[in-house]
């Protein structure tokens, strides 16, 4: 299996970052790229669901190019520089860590196993002390509260009660659900986005507090 085109993508980003190269380029920083990063994220997840292979091809493209664009502007850093070699390096050494089962002796059984041990190591490289630790908040509402709770579960924290009518378990049934609030809410000019994001944290907190008894 050949890599030179990784090579090659680094030697194409360091020319339009370097003196002489691409003006726009070179103006730009870790914070104005990141606007790019989100909407390149979302594109793939869209060619993904789409199922348009030469789309996904594409804009995986996009998400390494912002890997690789992130890794050149950290060259520059002037006490703590990284290159994507260094960011390569991590993520590798990160996977076999967090792979005892397939780089080390540990037994895993299921697919479960693997997440528990993952979630296991990650908090004990870490050093984290809360269940809610290194979660991001600044992620969107839904996703925020999903990983809240499935955190909360793994560690036998209390969790919001089930709904007061019965639902079934299937992803269309609660699609359904989801969508029928958001039209409620829209309704009573409510921001679900916001009303979520608001329970999470308050839900965040209250871990928090349970987990100081």
């Amino acid at each position: 299996m050949a890599y030179e085109n990784l090579i090659r993508l680094a030697e194409v980003m360091n020319k339009l970052r370097s003196p002489g190269g691409c003006p726009w380029d070179a103006e730009q920083t870790h914070e104005s790229l990141l606007k790019y990063l989100l909407e390149e994220s979302y594109e793939f997840v869209e060619s993904v669901e789409s199922g348009n292979r030469a789309d996904m091809r594409e804009e995986l493209g996009d998400i390494l190019l912002q890997v690789y664009f992130h890794s050149r502007i950290a060259e520059e850093h002037g006490n703590e520089p990284f290159t994507v070699d260094d960011v390569a390096r991590g993520v590798a050494d990160k996977l076999i860590s967090r792979h005892p089962h397939v780089f080390s002796d540990t037994k895993a059984g299921s697919a479960g196993d693997v997440l528990e041990n993952w979630e296991r190591i990650k908090r004990e490289e870490k050093g984290r002390t809360s269940a809610h630790d290194g979660v991001p908040i600044g992620q969107p509402a839904l996703s925020l509260a999903t990983k809240l709770i499935y955190r909360a579960q793994k560690n036998q924290i209390s969790t919001p009660d089930l709904p007061h009518r019965e639902i079934a378990p299937t992803e269309e049934a609660l699609g359904q659900e989801l969508l029928a609030l958001i039209a409620w809410a829209v309704e009573h000019g409510i921001d679900p986005e916001v009303a979520l994001r608001k329970a999470a944290l308050e839900f965040r907190d209250g871990m928090t507090r349970e987990e100081s008894r």
